[in-house]
């Protein structure tokens, strides 16, 4: 299968002197489920700004649905639309992304943008107040709403265009367990419609039913790891296993994580499911 992204050597750097990604190469196929896993600093949110063309490499190339991607070529009305279309991002800061009047509008506001026939974006705004439950707050400023309400809000507005490409930073963070079981439906949901989905998080107990794939970035903005989630869930390499212990006991004198952290993982994630 062909890749849809696709990083060869990416190097990116904040202020010429603050390094965010080093040398990164990463092929996520179309249709593919993909969850970054790594410790605060390591890039992964970099890594999501990059993919949606919000920010641009120093060195290394992006490429994304067959051209290679750069500032000059996202300038273009042509491509520069059908790309921002067609990938979708959710900041870990929604607040960045919610700017209009009232919720209702922050839903319409994609579509109108795509230039959707009137009662297609009525249709559209309906149909997000209701499955994000947002119906109460239709009419309220984004601004006066709860951190986690301004999330569902800013992944109605993003759904509300129907991206090809879905990038999630830290989507579940400040969401109630029903909020977090409709994400990670709605997850399932892309993928059987054949959705490219991307998601950095740290909540480990999600990760088995998000991800088909889990890429690990280390503390020197490297990729540490790739692999199936149980595979890098039940790590025995050092540096990868502290993201997957975190709390309990500790890894045991094999170097993998004790039986019961994994129970307690496995406990989680049903937990999170019911």
């Amino acid at each position: 299968m062909s890749a849809l992204l696709e990083l060869d050597a990416a190097w990116y750097d904040y202020a010429g002197d603050i390094p965010a990604l080093a040398g990164v190469s990463l092929a996520v196929s179309a249709g593919e489920r993909v969850a970054i896993l790594g410790a605060n600093g390591s890039g992964k949110t970099t890594l999501l700004k990059l993919l949606a063309g919000l920010l641009f490499l120093r060195r290394g190339t992006y490429r994304a649905f067959g051209r290679e991607i750069t500032e000059s070529l996202l300038a273009k009305n042509r491509f520069g639309m059908f790309f921002r279309k067609e990938v979708g991002v959710l900041f870990q800061n929604v607040e960045a992304q919610l700017f209009n009047a009232t919720v209702a509008d922050e839903i319409a506001f994609g579509p109108l943008q795509f230039r959707d026939p009137p009662d297609i974006v009525r249709r559209k705004v309906e149909e997000s107040l209701d499955r994000f439950g947002l119906r109460a707050l239709a009419g309220r400023p984004p601004f006066a709403l709860s951190g986690g309400e301004k999330k569902k809000v800013a992944l109605a507005a993003m759904l509300a265009v129907d991206p090809q490409v879905l990038l999630l930073d830290e989507p579940t963070a400040g969401l109630d367990p029903r909020s977090s079981r409709i994400l990670v439906d709605l997850i399932l949901e892309a993928q059987e419609q054949g959705k490219t989905v991307v998601t950095s998080t740290n909540d480990l107990h999600i990760v088995p039913e998000i991800a088909g794939r889990v890429v690990v970035f280390g503390e020197d903005r490297r990729l540490l790891a790739t692999g199936a989630p149980e595979e890098i869930l039940q790590s025995r390499d050092p540096l990868v296993r502290p993201l997957v212990c975190g709390e309990g006991d500790g890894p045991d004198e094999e170097g993998s994580c004790r039986e019961d952290d994994i129970e307690r993982i496995k406990r989680k994630k049903e937990i999170h499911l019911r």
